[in-house]
């Protein structure tokens, strides 16, 4: 029996060690926001945050977790949407949306400790693919995003 704490909430769930995050989120506790996309942690569809970093929850041994803080899309904003999420509304930036809960989620962790990422910053952390080519729109709302987390600091 393992603890995981998942958006604020302690949770028991009973299985194996080595059980991928992903399917202990979506399959034992229902919180289906986060995807699977290739199951080798490489789309990034599966992206979750322990402990503030994005992680690839596909290829993440649930017992890895035990005692980190996770987040997921569901838990990302208690009051209306998180910034991220605004900018992406604001920006229209998903085509299809499969991806793009894993794409705000690692945008979340991008910019939470530096809202003003260079573009080669971006570059190397959003590894994230999106099978629409959203790319462009995604890159508009990192911006919008770091405008309205500034905004809000501010």
């Amino acid at each position: 029996m393992q603890t995981l704490i998942i958006n604020g909430i302690r949770h028991q769930v009973d299985v194996e060690d080595e059980m991928p995050l992903l399917w202990v989120l979506r399959d034992e506790l229902g919180l289906t926001g986060t995807k699977f996309g290739c199951g080798i942690g490489q789309c990034g569809a599966c992206t979750v945050q322990i402990n503030g970093q994005a992680v690839r929850s596909c290829s993440f041994p649930v017992i890895a977790a035990v005692g980190a803080e996770i987040k997921t899309i569901e838990g990302l904003y208690e009051n209306g949407y998180h910034p991220v999420q605004q900018a992406w509304i604001e920006e229209q930036v998903p085509q299809c949306g499969y991806c793009q809960s894993g794409q705000i989620m690692a945008t979340t962790a991008l910019l939470k400790n530096n809202p003003e990422s260079s573009e080669e910053e971006i570059e190397q952390k959003m590894t994230n693919l999106c099978r629409c080519g959203t790319y462009v729109r995604v890159r508009r709302g990192i911006r919008r995003s770091a405008e309205l987390m500034l905004e809000q600091e501010g």
